[in-house]
């Protein structure tokens, strides 16, 4: 029976409550490691000459390479067997807390050194404090999570991020993560959830003429921009706390410009109960934030993420996902990218060589390695600099090939992608393969805001109002509890 912290949140009777809006968790996996077969961002290392190759025939295999240092992994030795902190009568131990480090670390593409692990450390274990208070809660008011709740996240996790559920237990296994501490992660947010609206939903009255007024104010705002936005969110709960936070909020945004994920560093670390959906806030209208929020997202390219920014509670890190120009704007005629010469392509081809006979377990580490690799690859030139950094690989320029000259397997693989994307990891008699394609990517085609409907804008109040009662919540929780420290 799955638990946190030695305490059960499964229950085999019928929840008692009902959800929050039906949300699947946005959890962007940045699979790490992989022993055998060297790790991106870790441990960089100068390949031999990778030579450009224009024959579409596969490359004969290099040797293979020497075995890679194993897999960093958060060393117990720098923890003692023991007591972290106390929350009421709930113990956060230290395995609690090296086992959540090596989880965040593992799936976020963070190294694993020292200075990271004293950089997460203490943001892990107020995290782990806050959900000992979450999961204290939950159980006083007897709210339970089904096994089946959480292998419906993993699921939504697994589909994300294009993985297989024995590449993400190899990712785990190889950072000596136990797969119920991902687990129980997931439970403890579900319980959250229930415990909130069981705490307030019967409290929350949309009525119709709420819902007229938000509407008619919507109708207001069709002819402007419209942001979609994520955020992550810390509070500051007293004014001594304030450049704690902000600092702690400055550190977030170092570990995202190093490669951590936004929806990753949001579902770890923010306190809004949008944390469970990698920190979507939806869509929102020009000037419909605090006029400090609403200026950070202006200045904001699509994908970019803000400094962090003082607001009523604490502090905001904003991400801009998306941009709808105004429901009355004349659109442009999308730019289309260069057919470039009929029947070839510009190509880049990555190698990881196999050994002779390698067995079943070595073969997956290597795949699952080139599956980490395309989810971070968004130009060909990018590519080249990544496998710059893994033991081992092989990158070649094939520059532009002619189609129908490529393997079978090849053409079958490309004829899934579209222009600037890589292949899907397959298998060759020289090892495992990804073909990128250099060929421009269309320019994202402008488009406009779709007016919701009167029953998501009915949902979008109610998450407004539960989500400000959340941040209430939760501060009470942490201001009656007898928190140490150890």
């Amino acid at each position: 029976m799955p638990a946190v912290g030695g305490q059960s949140v499964w229950g085999a009777g019928k929840d008692r409550v009902r959800t929050l809006p039906n949300r699947r968790f946005r959890w962007t996996v940045a699979l790490i490691l992989l022993a055998g077969a060297g790790a991106v961002c870790a441990m960089p290392s100068t390949l031999a000459a990778a030579r450009a190759a224009k024959s579409p025939k596969v490359a004969k295999a290099e040797p293979p390479p020497a075995p890679a240092a194993p897999a960093p992994t958060v060393d117990s030795e720098q923890f003692e067997d023991g007591v972290a902190a106390v929350v009421n009568d709930q113990i956060v131990s230290e395995y609690d807390l090296r086992q959540r480090l090596a989880l965040v670390i593992s799936t976020s593409g963070r190294p694993s050194d020292a200075e990271t692990i004293k950089r997460l450390k203490p943001q892990v274990l107020e995290q782990l404090k806050t959900e000992k208070l979450e999961l204290e809660e939950a159980q006083r008011k007897n709210i339970t999570v089904s096994p089946p709740e959480v292998d419906k996240e993993i699921e939504g996790i697994l589909k994300d991020n294009n993985l297989t559920m024995d590449q993400l237990k190899s990712v785990l296994a190889h950072a000596d993560v136990a797969m119920e501490t991902l687990r129980s992660q997931i439970a403890v947010q579900l319980a959250w959830q229930k415990a909130i609206e069981d705490e307030y939903g019967d409290r929350i009255n949309i009525t119709e003429e709420d819902v007229n007024e938000e509407y008619a104010r919507i109708m207001e705002t069709k002819d402007k921009a419209h942001y979609e936005v994520a955020e992550i969110f810390l509070a500051v709960e007293s004014p001594d706390q304030d450049q704690k936070v902000h600092d702690r909020a400055n550190d977030l945004i170092k570990q995202m410009q190093s490669g951590s994920p936004f929806p990753q560093i949001a579902r770890d670390f923010s306190q809004s109960p949008t944390a469970a959906t990698g920190g979507d806030l939806g869509w929102v209208a020009d000037g419909q934030l605090p006029a400090e929020l609403n200026d950070a997202i202006r200045k904001l390219s699509i994908g970019g993420v803000s400094e962090p920014i003082r607001s009523a509670g604490g502090y905001y890190i904003l991400a801009l996902r998306d941009l709808a120009e105004p429901a009355n704007a004349v659109l442009p005629q999308p730019k289309k990218a260069d057919p470039g010469k009929p029947g070839y392509l510009p190509l880049v081809r990555l190698l990881l060589p196999l050994p002779p006979k390698p067995s079943q377990e070595y073969v997956q580490k290597v795949v699952s390695l080139a599956a980490e690799i395309r989810s971070h690859v968004t130009s060909c030139p990018q590519m080249q600099k990544i496998v710059a950094q893994i033991k081992g690989a092989v990158f070649m320029n094939l520059g532009e090939m002619k189609l129908a000259d490529l393997s079978p397997q090849i053409q079958s693989e490309l004829a899934k992608t579209q222009s600037g994307e890589v292949t899907n990891p397959f298998t060759s008699s020289a090892g495992v393969e990804l073909i990128a394609r250099c060929d421009e990517r269309a320019a994202p085609e402008p488009h406009k805001w779709n007016v919701p409907t009167r029953d998501q804008v009915e949902r979008q109040l109610f998450q407004q109002q539960i989500s400000m009662l959340a941040r209430r919540y939760i501060r009470d929780l942490r201001r009656e509890a007898n928190v140490e420290t150890r």
